[in-house]
């Protein structure tokens, strides 16, 4: 016998489970369903400045911001702008008047999976199909071959979302942009010249069409994502899996930089990470589908350069949560009612990021970022 649940979203990342949230403080069951094994799967990334427009009012809907208040890393709106001579351009201490205090992803995930109750996700659940049945219901296929229907099916599934071919035919595209990511740990005792240069916060160091980008932990250590403008088939042209010589090959795209900017990766523990970033076109949104509407990622993937991805996710999540509230008994009225905010929200965002991928890497880097930053002065 087919199970069918009232609402079903696709993906526990920050903005389904900020969605389940929502609808379980409003008395509303939702069955989440995530394609990792457990919580514990993988790690969850780095750090997240949690805006004051966005991600924070999505919290406080999910009544989770005192908790979320205890769990900030103090210190972490501090910022460092260097060049490729390690030159300090601007520096910002830690003020949290700027409204964006910084938070570790698996921190914040873990807070919202322990807000909701037990079994609300069901792990290992990877969605391979979906398709529309009559009166806005969705037939789900998974991965073990289970199905299930869904009066509501909400794609929370990231970049390459399974939900979004049900109402656009849109897919990410290349930004021109890779990183390759690394960490060093036990930064202040390990590697003090690196603890020195990326500071308490967020350090850019930038220069043409390259540039380091890292931030301090909650744990002391350092990541780092080193980026480089290069064609899409780069990172495919280095072994990975040998990391002394995937450092090498890296660090050839920053010859003459200045040798402590060099060592956030020749000096790395553990492996390096290689990551392409994509993009959905901006402007991206679809006509109304009964039944079925896309969050966080799924909806508007954009670069990481304006910092808006998680916080639009959490912000989607609340809002269609307390869209759904609000409209009991008529789904088509909630959906339509949170897309309308949705659509020009993500575009604006959107377009925000993709100008900061402009600012950062032009060819007179860092000149663009520390100028931005004087005109709020």
């Amino acid at each position: 016998m087919t199970t069918h649940h009232p609402i079903a979203v696709v993906g526990a990342g920050l903005g389904g489970l900020t969605l389940a949230r929502v609808l379980h403080l409003h008395g509303v069951e939702a069955a989440v369903f995530d394609l990792d094994a457990s919580p514990a799967a993988r790690t969850q990334g780095g750090m997240l400045d949690i805006h004051d427009d966005s991600g924070q009012p999505a919290l406080r809907a999910a009544g989770l911001y005192e908790e979320f208040r205890g769990l900030v890393h103090e210190g972490g709106q501090a910022m460092r702008i260097l060049d490729k001579d390690a030159v300090v351009r601007r520096e910002e201490a830690d003020d949290p008047a700027r409204g964006r205090p910084e938070i570790d992803r698996g921190d914040l995930r873990d807070l919202l999976l322990d807000s909701l109750p037990e079994g609300t996700v069901r792990w290992g659940a990877k969605v391979t199909g979906a398709r529309p049945l009559e009166d806005g219901r969705h037939e789900v296929t998974l991965a073990d071959g289970a199905v299930f229907t869904t009066d509501l099916l909400v794609g929370a599934d990231g970049a390459w979302s399974r939900v979004r071919s049900l109402v656009s035919g849109a897919q990410p595209s290349y930004t021109g942009i890779s990183f390759v990511e690394a960490d060093l740990r036990d930064a202040d005792l390990r590697h003090p010249v690196s603890a020195e240069v990326v500071g308490g916060g967020m350090l850019f160091a930038l220069g043409a069409g390259r540039g380091f980008l890292a931030h301090r932990e909650t744990d002391g250590s350092l990541h780092v994502y080193a980026a480089v403008e290069a064609a899409e088939e780069w990172l495919d042209c280095i072994d990975f899996t040998d990391t002394e010589a995937a450092k090498e090959r890296v660090l050839e795209h920053f010859a003459g930089w200045d040798k402590s900017l060099r060592a956030l990766v020749a000096d790395a523990d553990g492996a390096l990470v290689p990551r392409r970033i994509h993009a959905l076109p901006v402007g991206h949104r679809w006509e109304r589908i009964p039944g079925v509407t896309l969050l966080g990622d799924a909806a508007h993937l954009m670069s990481p350069f304006a910092g808006e991805g998680a916080n639009l996710a959490l912000l989607d999540g609340a809002e269609l949560g307390l869209a759904l509230a609000t409209h009991p008994g008529d789904t088509e009225a909630a959906l339509a009612a949170y897309e309308e905010k949705l659509f020009p929200r993500s575009e604006q965002a959107a377009r925000e990021s993709a100008r900061g991928g402009e600012l950062l890497f032009r060819a007179d880097a860092p000149l663009g970022l520390v100028e931005m930053f004087a005109a709020h002065d």
